[in-house]
């Protein structure tokens, strides 16, 4: 199964906001959601295409809402995500999925809440220690070039 998260934006409550509006949860309705982190919802798909065209139907609302869409495909990390962006661009075949790990956003994970994402580079394949303040834990989430610099 392929996860779909999405982060709410720090100002609003996601899950409020997308099952208050008719289109967003007629997209979400077939899915069991849960919350894995604070202010998040996740959902399981079948597939890389399904998530990412999952995304795409709820675009209206992740640009409002959402601060973060992430996609969790097994067969690329069962540890690590990858943005939305990286999803579509390994799903189109634009990116090899063998060459999806080198940047990095690694958000601190404190009382269940995602935190300030660090920006770094996988160096001879170790994810540099998160090191913005202290955490209970990181989430990493792999994405594109243009993500990292930008």
């Amino acid at each position: 199964m392929t996860q779909v998260c999405i982060v709410g934006a720090s100002d609003v409550d996601l899950r409020y906001e997308l099952l208050s509006r008719e289109t967003s949860r007629a997209a979400l309705a077939t899915y069991d959601l849960h919350e894995p982190y604070e202010n998040t919802i996740a959902v399981d798909t079948v597939s890389l295409g399904a998530a990412v065209s999952l995304l795409n139907d709820l675009n209206w609302y992740l640009v409002r809402f959402a601060d973060a869409a992430l996609v969790r495909e097994p067969s690329i990390s069962t540890e690590e995500w990858l943005s939305r962006e990286l999803a579509a661009a390994v799903r189109e075949g634009e990116r090899d999925p063998e060459e999806t790990a080198r940047h990095l956003r690694v958000y601190g994970l404190a009382d269940d809440e995602l935190v300030e994402p660090m920006y770094v580079t996988r160096v001879d394949d170790t994810v540099p220690e998160y090191d913005l303040r202290a955490v209970d834990d990181t989430v990493v989430v792999r994405v594109t070039e243009s993500e990292f610099g930008g």
